[in-house]
């Protein structure tokens, strides 16, 4: 039933997500008198509403397709319009939101800068190439947006537009092609304009050739023009030189060129438990590297806290032909004892290439108090899964503060049909076959701590997470284990120890709790089988792969 409500559930939510229209632009900065092109994505039937566009936009070549996406035997029609806008004023404009059918675009910026709109050295010819740099004295391993621009009269027929890499460093085609038009010396002409990722590798003069356009022209104009060359076209680009700048002596390693870096918080736990895992989440914002450039993202050490990363999650983009990317790395902090814990502050060096300058990107430190675990409370005290019902509607309530209302309903469903199904096993199931006599319950340490005896890890095997199943079964030993490895090797049972393995897979691997649980307690059920003589773990030097807690 829970597997039928999930399944639903997503299946509505990916309605919803695909009924809202995506709306993009193919340049975010043009010059006066260029056009820029508006693409909206949409799932759904209706077509965009161009009618605020007016205000600031003249719109002219309306096109539009379709595609058909087949998934889970289901099939998604996909429709993609474009249309061309010509500001009607400099500055900083809106794109407003369009509504396409039952949904709305997101609102857009677009800059129409004044300072761009000078014209080049060869317009007035029907057909010619401008190229330029980002940065025309970078640093040594920086990345450089290169743009190719082919203006030409008339529309193309075909042709081949090629950017030769220069010897010394390593050009790379970023994105698709941009086509526009834009006027200059009361001309019109249609512009495709290419970007590249550039990096030089190593200081000096770097000569970019230049680029090269053959091609075909539409008939008519071009025919009367070259007469029999029958509209053929060609241009080349005139050589240009860049002066690459070495590695500073005071810059921080690894070398790391940016224009910009940025670190934050995407998400840390307000408090700490000792044996539970809580989840810290960090974002870094690099403009001008990829992921893959990024040193990666590593907390310090936590004095008391094990920590267990996931893999980073990164999204490369290209602004003016240089990459953007956004690296996010989620890390589980496991705390091994009550107490003040501090995380100190993460920090990464970089060089600003903008202001020539070292500088640092960094976060604050963070600070919690680990209350104590669960294993050392009150053994009657009800488990989670035993919560009111009215209870656990009043934490999801006020966990899903703020979210939408379908959010709540749906958490609230959920809730309610894992109430439903764990009271249906505690009703269905057969009760546990009574444990063997065991070793007597250790007495209290002299530290106060109660030691777990096999009837505590009965009830917990029934009832308990397995974060407080893997903390009690350390506890069984006299003396105590540090950690699951130790229990392991001191079981002198093969059925037991395969059983530990599986709890330790099923916490921090890919196996199966339920199917874990279920193996815990068969090999478990006549009690615990350990050598005569528990060996003693030589110390390593490496961090455990599984924390004791």
């Amino acid at each position: 039933m829970l597997r039928l409500a999930s399944v639903a559930l997503l299946i509505l939510c990916s309605g919803v997500a695909f009924a809202q229209p995506r709306a993009w632009l193919d340049r975010d900065r043009i010059g006066p008198g260029e056009t820029v092109t508006l693409n909206i994505e949409t799932t759904d039937r209706g077509v965009p509403d161009y009618a605020p566009l007016q205000r600031d936009f003249s719109a002219s070549g309306h096109t539009s397709r379709k595609s058909f996406d087949i998934a889970n035997g289901r099939v998604t029609t996909r429709s993609l319009y474009a249309v061309a806008l010509r500001p009607r004023r400099d500055g900083m404009l809106t794109v407003p939101a369009l509504r396409v059918g039952a949904g709305m675009t997101s609102a857009l910026t677009l800059t129409v800068d004044a300072s761009l709109g000078a014209a080049p050295a060869r317009s007035g010819d029907d057909v010619f190439i401008e190229s330029e740099a980002d940065d025309d004295d970078p640093y040594v391993q920086q990345s450089v947006g290169w743009v190719v621009r082919l203006y030409s009269r008339a529309p193309l027929v075909s042709g081949h537009l090629d950017q030769p890499a220069p010897d010394g460093a390593s050009l790379q085609r970023v994105g698709d092609d941009a086509q526009y038009s834009r006027d200059l010396g009361g001309r019109r002409y249609y512009v495709i304009e290419r970007r590249f990722q550039l990096v030089p590798e190593r200081s000096g003069t770097l000569t970019m050739p230049g680029a090269t356009f053959s091609g075909r022209g539409a008939g008519g104009f071009f025919d009367d023009l070259f007469g029999d060359r029958g509209g053929a076209l060609a241009a080349t680009a005139r050589p240009r030189f860049l002066q690459v700048r070495g590695i500073p002596a005071n810059a921080p390693q690894p070398w790391l060129p940016l224009r910009g870096l940025s670190l934050r918080y995407v998400a840390t736990p307000s408090s700490l438990q000792a044996g539970a895992a809580a989840t810290l989440t960090i974002e870094a914002v690099a403009d001008g590297a990829q992921a893959a450039q990024l040193p990666p993202l590593q907390l310090p050490p936590i004095d008391g806290v094990q920590v267990f990363a996931d893999p980073p999650q990164s999204d490369d983009s290209t602004r003016g032909g240089r990459p953007r990317t956004r690296v996010t790395r989620s890390f589980a902090l496991v705390p091994t004892r009550a107490g003040e814990v501090e995380l100190a502050g993460l920090r990464m060096g970089w060089w600003d290439v903008a202001r020539g300058a070292a500088r640092t990107a960094e976060l604050p430190p963070m600070r919690w108090t680990v209350a104590a675990g669960t294993l050392d409370a009150d053994a009657d005290s009800p488990a989670v899964g035993q919560a009111p019902a009215g209870e656990l509607a009043g934490r999801v309530a006020s966990a899903t503060t703020g979210a939408s209302r379908g959010w709540v309903l749906a958490a609230l469903l959920f809730a309610a049909l894992w109430l439903f199904t764990l009271v249906w096993a505690l009703q269905h199931r057969s009760r546990p076959a009574p444990a063997a006599d065991g070793p007597a319950t250790p007495p209290p340490a002299a530290d106060g701590r109660v030691r777990m005896s096999a009837a505590d890890l009965g009830r917990l095997l029934e009832r308990g997470d397995l974060s407080d199943i893997a903390a009690a079964l350390p506890r069984l030993a006299e003396p105590p284990l540090p950690d699951l490895d130790a229990v392991i090797a001191a079981l002198d049972d093969d059925a037991q120890r395969d059983a530990v393995g599986a709890l330790q897979r099923a916490r921090w691997g890919d196996g199966d709790g339920t199917a874990a649980r279920a193996q815990l307690r068969r090999a478990f059920a006549s009690g615990i089988r350990w050598r005569a003589a528990v060996p003693t773990a030589k110390a390593s030097p490496l961090p455990p792969l599984y924390p004791p807690g």
